[in-house]
């Protein structure tokens, strides 16, 4: 992530924080186990368990400093409970065309399309904050194509 600016729902920060204590504890302890019995099967120089426990490793100590770095800089926000408009945090019910779709508002570390988490950095994300029920917004998708939407209903 370019951007040193994480924004995140309390949720989302719950959630990262359950994956770094998992990586930590119990994925660490599981891939030293690895490391330890690769060891044993003799010249490590060409054992390929050894090499993927490695590199294992190596992405599990990344993504623990990824979730450190994100934790540490993050800012968490909580939609206002009164706002009848959409922010960070808001679930959005649209129509797209006659068809009904259902996106949560969070911060880019914490978007994730297949669960309906877009971020508001996204054109649809960007294009929806600030507004309220029953508007109609319009937007650029990424790939040129453009993007019609009537707000259904806004719930936090």
């Amino acid at each position: 992530m370019a951007n040193d600016n994480f924004i995140l729902t309390p949720e989302g920060r719950e959630k990262l924080e359950e994956e770094l204590h998992y990586l930590e504890t119990e994925k660490r302890a599981e891939i030293g186990e690895r490391i330890k019995v690769a060891r044993e099967f003799g010249d490590i120089s060409e054992n390929s368990e050894y090499d993927d426990a490695k590199n294992e490793q190596g992405m599990v100590e990344a993504r623990i400093a990824e979730i450190g770095r994100i934790l540490s800089e993050a800012t968490v926000v909580t939609a206002p409970k009164r706002s009848t408009k959409v922010n960070i945090g808001s679930t959005v019910t649209v129509d797209m065309g006659g068809k009904e779709r259902v996106f949560s508002i969070v911060g880019a570390a914490e978007s994730d399309v297949a669960e309906g988490k877009i971020s508001n950095e996204s054109p649809v994300g960007a294009a929806l904050i600030g507004h309220k029920k029953g508007d109609h917004v319009e937007t650029v998708g990424p790939t040129g194509r453009k993007i019609e939407m009537d707000i259904l209903k806004i719930e936090r």
